[in-house]
């Protein structure tokens, strides 16, 4: 039964991280500390997204906005080292309380029309916010929905943005986790069980994304936010 469970939720979250450039880590890490113990939940996470980044990057590396990418990896060098402490040495649990807070806040400013001046010291913020986050939950994209939504940055951009800046973050902090915290055998077994739902969803998302038009891709995005958010609160208090 947990194994099928992996199997579903890997192949939703695959088609929705092909799709959008995020959603893998948005929709699997809450279900995945269901299934998993936490810290081997946002590992399996930051494996399986790292996979789709690389492979989604290589396709669609010409969309990428590199001054953009260069700022947030720079930002990101910033919170990395943090979260790490927090993965290792902190309960997750009042940090999980504090993200769904900010998640569900900055998704009603979005839906409020908000709009955010897109600006080198906010990506770097951003940048940081979202290396914290990577490697204390295995969620890198909350903060990077947030200030691209509300720059109204077009749909491709984002994509490619976001999953090349995914495969730098993901890398540093696989790496980092391995050298001061062990991966376990079960979160590797569980990774090659889940790796060819994964390539399918990727293959979907792709055909997905083409027939997505701008408007209804913010849709989808204030809604993984809103997901997210009453999710991670719900499963924590």
């Amino acid at each position: 039964m947990e194994t099928f469970a992996l199997i579903v939720l890997v192949f939703i979250a695959s088609v929705l991280q092909a799709g959008t450039g995020f959603g893998f880590s948005i929709m699997a890490t809450p279900f995945l500390l269901l299934l998993f113990e936490a810290h081997d939940a946002i590992q399996l996470n930051i494996i399986l997204s790292l996979l789709i980044s690389v492979i989604m990057t290589f396709k669609i590396r010409k969309e990428i906005n590199k001054e953009s990418l260069v700022r947030l990896i720079k930002g990101s060098l910033i919170g990395i080292l943090p979260g790490l402490l927090l993965f290792i040495f902190l309960d997750v649990q009042p940090l999980k309380i504090l993200v769904s807070v900010l998640i569900l806040l900055s998704t009603v400013l979005l839906v409020a029309k908000i709009t955010v001046k897109q600006t080198n010291l906010k990506e770097l913020i951003t940048g940081a916010l979202s290396g914290l986050l990577t490697t204390s939950l295995g969620m890198p994209g909350p903060p990077l929905l947030i200030y691209f939504s509300g720059t109204n940055v077009d749909k491709a951009t984002l994509r490619s943005t976001t999953l090349a800046y995914f495969v730098f973050v993901y890398s540093a902090s696989i790496l980092l986790q391995f050298s001061m915290y062990s991966i376990s055998k079960g979160v590797w077994i569980s990774a090659l069980w889940a790796l060819p739902f994964t390539l399918l969803g990727i293959y979907l998302g792709q055909w997905v994304f083409l027939r997505l038009n701008q408007q209804l891709f913010q849709k989808i995005i204030y809604a993984l936010l809103f997901f997210t958010g009453i999710y991670l609160l719900f499963t924590t208090l």
